[in-house]
Order: structure tokens, then sequence, then C-alpha cells
């Protein structure tokens, strides 16, 4: 039986009374405040960052893939405002958290951006809020590391004076299939109340909530999700590596393998591993499995394939220069074509693109990108030195001047026919030219 707190929170979830807080109005926020909006709640959205408060509120762009429209609509309405101003974290009945979960330069898990985010809220929470992390994290954080802070800074009590709740995002940014509304949300709640809560919230913004027993029980979920890709995306990339010296195309074994109806998922090989989830999440698992003293020999071996596939495909370039650019890669020009960490948007973080650039250049040869969707490389904690770097364009007399072109992402929107017929020597990570058709003298897989 829900508390009297919680059960006039469903109420206003209800009547669309409530009103919505989001923090981190980036890949996960800007969704999820659309999906908010869409149900008729209103919002009022937080980040640190006072120039994204700006662009939103002024009805620009922040995500290019991310139609700005309908918000722009809301904050004419007076439906949603952004603002830099944390001492608003009071005005809204639910909290919803999606901030940055990094690694640290060790692999170790970064969660100041959660902390301090914690901070912020306990200094102004109020009794009857929810409070739901969406962060990526390890299984324990709400429960270990959220709510002691949010009970010492307040004063108030989880369960009886605030509730606390997780639900792992499930963003795939740039996908045409699935959005925030269509995809389940898992929840766990610290406290029957605190799941009710939750799962009334969520009910009303997503086709179908998956409750779970516990916050770290939802904190698990997330993980288990991103290190199975990770696994899997590992498995194809050591494949690809054991298929190639055999003579044998990685690509058409998956393409036959997958016309089998059961017990077979297609991964695709690739670069390296980007993106904000794959390549992060698994080391949270691992780092908190130490506490327990068991060994995660299999997530830590994906990783090291995974991040040793930049190496692999630099290998493979400098060895294609040498056998048909008749070239050696510290005096070649090398166009990197795509930077974006996956095709169709314009996210870079943890792109491999950026390693192959940082490894290639270490090898003595020069460097240059093209990407519809980067204009000008955002700076980076791993990567500062490229910053500012702009995309250039690719045109038959641009294209000469390059000794390879390397396709490390398969945007849609890129003429690969005008690619290889204007370049000497295509290196392609991706399969594109032989999935659009193109089949070239001067094309080689990586």
């Amino acid at each position: 039986m829900t508390s009297p707190a919680a059960q006039q929170f469903i109420e206003r979830v209800n009547d669309r009374s409530l009103v919505v807080g989001i923090i981190g109005l980036g890949y996960v926020g800007i969704p999820l405040a659309l999906a908010t909006l869409r149900q008729g709640f209103r919002v009022v959205g937080f980040d640190i960052d006072a120039s994204r408060v700006d662009d939103i509120n002024a009805g620009r762009s922040a995500i290019k893939h991310i139609p700005m429209e309908p918000i722009a609509q809301a904050v004419a309405a007076d439906r949603f405002v952004a603002t830099a101003d944390f001492d608003r974290l009071g005005e809204p009945d639910a909290l919803l958290i999606a901030v940055p979960t990094p690694l640290t330069r060790h692999r170790e898990p970064d969660l100041s951006y959660v902390v301090r985010t914690t901070e912020a809220i306990g200094r102004r929470l109020r009794r009857g809020q929810l409070v739901v992390l969406e962060s990526t994290t390890y299984p324990g954080t709400t429960d270990e590391v959220m709510r002691p802070i949010l009970e010492q800074a307040s004063g108030l009590k989880c369960g009886e004076d605030f509730f606390l709740a997780f639900s792992p995002e499930r963003e795939d940014p740039g996908n045409p299939d699935f959005g925030t509304s269509t995809i389940p949300k898992v929840v766990g709640g610290d406290g029957s109340d605190a799941l009710a809560m939750a799962m009334a919230l969520y009910g009303a913004l997503v086709v179908k909530t998956v409750p779970v027993s516990s916050t770290a029980t939802a904190e698990a979920v997330k993980l288990t999700e991103n290190i199975f890709r990770s696994v899997n995306i590992a498995l194809v990339n050591e494949l690809k590596t054991v298929y190639s010296a055999m003579g044998i195309d990685i690509w058409e074994v998956i393409e036959a393998a997958k016309t089998k109806p059961f017990g077979f998922m297609p991964f695709y090989p690739g670069p390296g591993l980007g993106g904000h989830c794959v390549p992060i999440d698994p080391f949270y698992l691992t780092w908190k499995a130490r506490e327990y003293d068991v060994a995660t020999r299999f997530i830590e071996l994906a990783g090291e394939i995974n991040t040793r596939m930049p190496y692999l495909v630099v290998d493979r370039l400098a060895t294609l220069l040498d056998l048909h650019g008749r070239k050696n890669l510290s005096d070649a020009s090398i166009l990197i074509l795509g930077l974006a960490y996956k095709k169709n948007v314009e996210d870079t973080r943890e792109s491999p693109s950026l390693k192959l650039i940082e490894l290639i250049e270490k090898r003595g040869a020069r460097t240059a990108f093209h990407d519809p969707h980067v204009p000008v490389l955002p700076p980076t904690r791993e990567h500062a030195m490229l910053a500012g770097r702009r995309s250039v364009p690719v045109d038959p007399a641009s294209l000469a001047a390059f000794d390879a072109v390397l396709i490390a992402t398969d945007h849609d929107d890129v003429d690969y026919a005008a690619i290889v017929a204007g370049s000497k020597l295509v290196v392609d990570t991706r399969n594109v030219c032989a999935r659009a058709g193109i089949k070239a003298e001067n094309v080689f897989k990586a």
C-alpha cells in the first residue's frame, strides 16, 4: 500500500500537474524532455553549460539529430524552460538525472558529475520529491553514494520525506526505429513507494515499464546490456583478425551466418568502440567487482581486444600503403572519412577516429578529416590538441592530395562512389563500399 505522499505524487502524474526537472540537457536529457513534454507535463531543464541553456531557450538546435521545434514551441508556451540556476531544483516534483559518468585516465569510475549534482539537489531537496538517476553506473551507486549525500545535505529521510530510484537511460542516438518513448524503461526503487512513483511517471512517458527489485538490480541491467555488446563486438573483431589471415571475409561470414533463424545474432567489426556507453560501462562493473574479490576476465579481455583495434587498423593502413601506394606511412597524407563514433550523428565521444588520428600522426603521417556531421572537432579531455580542426571538402581536387582515404564511420550522406573514383587508395573499416556495390582495385577492407 502506497503512502499518502506517494499517492499524491501519482495523482499529480495522472492529472499532468506534476512538474518534471531534468538535469543534464545532452543526448539523453533532451530526448527525455521531449518525451515528457509530449505527454503534457511542464519541464524545467538544468545544465551547467550556459551557452547550451541559451540555445535551448532560443529554440536553437543543441544536438543536430534531435528536432528542436517541439522544444521551441514548449518554451513559447511556457511549458519548458532551461536554466543554469540550480537554486530552482526545489521547483520540480521529480528530478531526473542524466549527467555524464566517464572513466578516469586509469579506467576507474568518475562519479564527480553525479556527486556534484546530488550535492546540489541535497541542498534544495524538499519533502515529497522523487529523485531518479538515469546515468549508467555500477550497482550500488544510488543507494551507497547518492542516498547518504541527499540525507546528510537535506536532513530528510529517504523513503519517508523524499524518494529515490534508478532507471537507466537506453538512448541510441540516430536510431530511426527506436526513441525514448518507444523503448521499455527498467525501473528500480529504494522502497515500494519510490518504485510506485517512478513506475507511474515513466509509465506516462514510455511504451512499457519493467519493474525490478532494487536500484542495484536496475543498475546491473544497464551494465549487462552494454557488456553484452562489448563482448560480442570483441568476438567479431577477433574473428576478423583470424579470418583475414586465412583470406576469409568476415563480413561475408556474418551475412551468411545471420540467415540462421535462431541461435545467432549479428554483430559487426570495426576500427574500435566509441560512444558514451559501450567502451566505458563494462569497466564500471570490473571496478566494483574488485570489492568482492571477483575477477572479470571475460569483460576485461573484450576491452583489450576492442581497445587494440585502432592499432591493427593503422598497421593494415601502413601495409596497404607500402604494397599498393609505394609509400611509407611516415611520408603519407591520410584523410579520415568520418569522425563521429557512429553513422549519421555528430557525437565524437570516445570515437575510434580520434585514436586513429593520434596513432597515424605518431607514425609521422599528416591527417585531415571529412565528416558532414562534424564541421569542427570539439574539445575532448583525451584529444585536446585536436580541438578546432575543421572538416575538409571531398572533391576530386582535394582527394588527389591524399595518399589514402581511411573510412572510419559509414555516414549515409557520403558519395562513396565519388570517394573511390577520386582516391588513390581507400581503406574501408566498415564494409560500406561493398554494401554500396562498389568494386574497385583501389578499395581494401581493414
